[in-house]
C-alpha cells in the first residue's frame, strides 16, 4: 500500500515541514509541529465533507421537527435535553473507573432491548470482558453488537453495513488510522479519527457516543478542537469514596448545559436517583452546630444539599481554609464579608467547609447557606433542623434575590421543612405554601439573627 502524503505543521504560526522538528524555525516554539494529511489525501478519506445547496434566506428555510431517540434511561435523557438527536456527536469524559463504560453498556442494552441496533466499539476491553460486564448489568440482548477493533478504516466498514441506530467509541484515544505514522492516542490521531467517525455518523444520522480520557486536571484529553467537532460534551464525575455520580453537560447544541443527571453506583450497574435531596440528606446529623441545609437549582431540577463547617483556632500564623464542593474564592469573599460587616473574627481561625454527598455546588444562592453554616460552628449553636437556607450575599452585606424561588420552597416543603430564610425581596408575588414559614432578610446581621 502507498504511504500516505503527510506534513507537519506549526499549531501556532502555521508554517509546515515534511518532517517533524522540536523548534518551529518562524515562531520559535517548542513541540509545536503535529502530523496532517494533505488536501488530496483527506479527499481520499472523506473527512472534507462539501454542501451543495445555495444560499437562501433564513425566513424560507423549511422548519423540519426535531424528534429524540430516548436511551432507557431518564437521568441520561435528562442531561441530553430530552434524548438523542439522530447524528448527533456525543462526547462523554471522565476519570479513570468512574463509570463511563458502565454508563453506556447499560444505556445501550435497554435501547437494544427495546428492539435498536446497537454497535458497541471496543479498544481497551476484549469482547468476553464486555459480556461478562453485560451479564451484571442486565444488558443483553441480540440487538447489542460488540466489536473489538482499534482501525477506524475497519470501523467505518463496520458502520456501512450494518447501519446501526447508535454507535458507541470506547474510547476515542484508541482508534488510530494507518494515513498517520503517530501512535494512537496522540493529537493527529484523535483529531483525525473523530473527524472520519463523526462525518460518516452523521451521513447516517446515527448519534454516536465517543468515550475521552481525562488529564490530571481534569480536562478532555487529546485537542481541544474535539469539543468544538462534537455536539454534545458531558462530563461523568463523583467522589470515589462516594456511591454517588453526577453526569453534567458543559456543552449542549441540542438543550440545556445546566441539567444534571444523578446516579448510584451499586453492584448491579447505575441506579437513577430520582429525588436526590432525600439521599444527600438522609445521614445529616441533627442538633450538631456547622449544619445548614441549602437549596441548589441545577437546570429544572432543585437540590436539597447539607453544607458543614468546621471553625477552630489557628495553630499557626497563618490560617487553613480547606473546601470541598464550593468555590474556594467564595468562600474567603463571605468570611470577609462576615468579619466586615456582622463583626466575627475568622482571621485567626482555621475553615474547613465540605458539601455533603459529594456534589459540587456553584450557584450564588448557596452564599445564605454556606455564611450559616460558618456562623452556627463559630458560635457553637446549631440551625434548626427543619430550616432551609438560600440566598445571595453581596460584599456590602446585602442578601439579594434569587430566581426559581417557589420551585426551592416547594421542595423543602415536600421533604418535610417547617422554615425557610430567604432574601427580603423574594417574598413579593410569592404564594405561601402549606405551613411553611416563610423569613425575609435583607443584610447578613439581620439573617445571623434569624438562624437561630
Amino acid at each position: 500500500m502507498a504511504k500516505a502524503k503527510t506534513f507537519y505543521s506549526c499549531q501556532s504560526c502555521g508554517h509546515f515541514s515534511y518532517k517533524w522538528l522540536g523548534k518551529c524555525p518562524d515562531c520559535g516554539g517548542w513541540n509545536t509541529f503535529l502530523e496532517e494529511k494533505t488536501v488530496e489525501e483527506r479527499k481520499k478519506g472523506g473527512v472534507i465533507l462539501s454542501n451543495s445547496s445555495e444560499p437562501q434566506p433564513i425566513s424560507e428555510l423549511n422548519m423540519a421537527e426535531e424528534y429524540r431517540v430516548h436511551t432507557g434511561i431518564q437521568e441520561l435523557d435528562r442531561v441530553l435535553g430530552g434524548g438523542m438527536v439522530p447524528g448527533s456527536a456525543i462526547l462523554i469524559g471522565g476519570d479513570p473507573g468512574i463509570g463511563k463504560s458502565t454508563l453506556l453498556l447499560q444505556a445501550m442494552g435497554k435501547f437494544a432491548q427495546a428492539g435498536h441496533k446497537v454497535l458497541y466499539v471496543t479498544g481497551e476491553e476484549s469482547m468476553r470482558q464486555i459480556r461478562m460486564r453485560g451479564e451484571r448489568l442486565d444488558a443483553l440482548s441480540e440487538n447489542l453488537l460488540v466489536y473489538s477493533e482499534t482501525s477506524v478504516e475497519k470501523i467505518i466498514n463496520a458502520i456501512r453495513e450494518l447501519k446501526p441506530g447508535v454507535l458507541v467509541i470506547d474510547s476515542v484515544q484508541t482508534v488510530f488510522t494507518e494515513a498517520l505514522e503517530s501512535s494512537p492516542g496522540s493529537v493527529s490521531q484523535v483529531r483525525e479519527i473523530s473527524a472520519k467517525l463523526i462525518s460518516h455518523a452523521k451521513s447516517l444520522e446515527t448519534p454516536i457516543f465517543l468515550v475521552g480520557h481525562v488529564t490530571k486536571d481534569g480536562s478532555i484529553a487529546g485537542p481541544k478542537v474535539l469539543e468544538h467537532m462534537v455536539d454534545t460534551v458531558l462530563y461523568f464525575e463523583g467522589e470515589r469514596g462516594h456511591p454517588f455520580r453526577i453526569l453534567r453537560a458543559v456543552k449542549n447544541r441540542f438543550g440545556s448545559v445546566m441539567e444534571i443527571g444523578v446516579f448510584e453506583m451499586k453492584e448491579s450497574g447505575l441506579n437513577e436517583v430520582s429525588n436526590p435531596s432525600e439521599i444527600f440528606l438522609a445521614e445529616r446529623p441533627e442538633g450538631a452546630s456547622g449544619s445548614a441545609v441549602v437549596s441548589s437549582l441545577e437546570g429544572t431540577r432543585t437540590i436539597l444539599v447539607e453544607v458543614q463547617s468546621l471553625v477552630c483556632a489557628t495553630l499557626f500564623g497563618m490560617p487553613r481554609r480547606t473546601v470541598v464542593g464550593v468555590d474556594y474564592n467564595k468562600v474567603m469573599l463571605l468570611a470577609a464579608v462576615l468579619e466586615k460587616k456582622a463583626g466575627i473574627q475568622l482571621a485567626n481561625h482555621d475553615i474547613f467547609i465540605k458539601v455533603a454527598g459529594g456534589i459540587r455546588l456553584d450557584e450564588p444562592a448557596i452564599d445564605l447557606g454556606i455564611l450559616a453554616s460558618i456562623t452556627s460552628n463559630y458560635l457553637d449553636k446549631a440551625v434548626d433542623a427543619k430550616t432551609v437556607i438560600f440566598g445571595e450575599v453581596g460584599l456590602a452585606g446585602e442578601v439579594r434575590a434569587i430566581n426559581q424561588v417557589e420551585p426551592r420552597v416547594k421542595e423543602a416543603e415536600k421533604l418535610g421543612f417547617k422554615r425557610c430564610i430567604l432574601p427580603k425581596d423574594n417574598l413579593k408575588g410569592l404564594k405561601k405554601c402549606g405551613d411553611m414559614e416563610l423569613v425575609g432578610v435583607s443584610t447578613v446581621r439581620d439573617a445571623i439573627e434569624k438562624f437561630f
